[in-house]
């Protein structure tokens, strides 16, 4: 059954996997959609540089913004699926918001995790941290394996977004939450959820350069956000005065 889909309502988003994709039975799922600081989309983001992942598939909608961004001179996929051979990692990547299409992206995530016998799914996010200038906590929900690498038990919180609808609708999504200060692109917040999936996977990942990369990588997103909003505002303008 789809996931929290009304009926009659045709379906907006759809996960398309390359016919050469060849994944593993077994793999370690992640997903990390925008949300509080970006976390999610960052620390995705880290893994696909750092892994050397391959694109396996894209998601194919019909009623989200027509956004991309170029890095490093390419045009990237706004929402790909990239994955690790070495590793048997599955990376849900995306810059774009899924707002009102949540349960539409769970359900794809769902169904790919299920075909191919998903180990687990990892969902990735971003908290309002509790003490403004602390340092960055990390917590956990659904893996206790989390807390003994020294994540903190996430007890209380509301969740929303995609991984809300996971967490509601599959049996095996965990969660990392780490604290940002701030709701702009969060790196540093990134970076503590990467040294966390490092040990927990055995991924060999080096956090000095990584982190420099989240900088990097935040910086664009910070672009990003800024041309939107300067463009939604050039938009507002010449309605009003069409209006006037």
């Amino acid at each position: 059954m789809a996931l929290g889909k009304d009926a009659g309502r045709g379906v907006s988003m759809k996960i398309n996997l390359h016919k050469d994709a060849n994944l593993k039975r077994g793999a370690t799922v992640i997903e990390g959609f925008p949300g509080f600081g970006l976390v999610g989309t960052i620390a995705t983001e880290f893994l696909i540089d750092h892994l050397k992942t391959r694109v396996v598939g894209v998601f194919d909608h019909s009623e989200l913004p027509a956004t991309t961004a170029i890095h490093n001179g390419k045009v990237v996929q706004p929402m790909a699926i990239h994955y690790s051979d070495k590793h048997n990692l599955l990376l849900f990547h995306t810059i774009l918001s899924v707002k009102g299409h949540e349960w539409d992206a769970a359900d794809e995530v769902a169904k790919v995790a299920a075909k191919y016998k998903a180990k687990e799914i990892i969902s990735l996010e971003g908290v309002n941290a509790m003490v403004p200038g602390s340092e960055t906590q990390v917590f956990s929900y659904g893996n206790k394996r989390f807390e003994e690498l020294g994540a903190q038990a996430m007890k209380e919180s509301i969740i929303m977004g995609v991984t809300a609808a996971l967490l509601l609708k599959t049996k095996n999504t965990s969660c990392l939450f780490a604290e940002t200060h701030s709701g702009l692109p969060d790196s540093k917040a990134a970076a503590a959820i990467i040294t966390m999936l490092d040990k927990y996977l055995g991924l060999g990942i080096d956090a000095a350069p990584l982190l420099k990369q989240a900088e990097e990588f935040e910086q664009k997103l910070k672009t990003i956000m800024q041309q939107t909003q300067k463009t939604e505002s050039e938009a507002e303008k010449k309605n009003l005065s069409y209006l006037g």
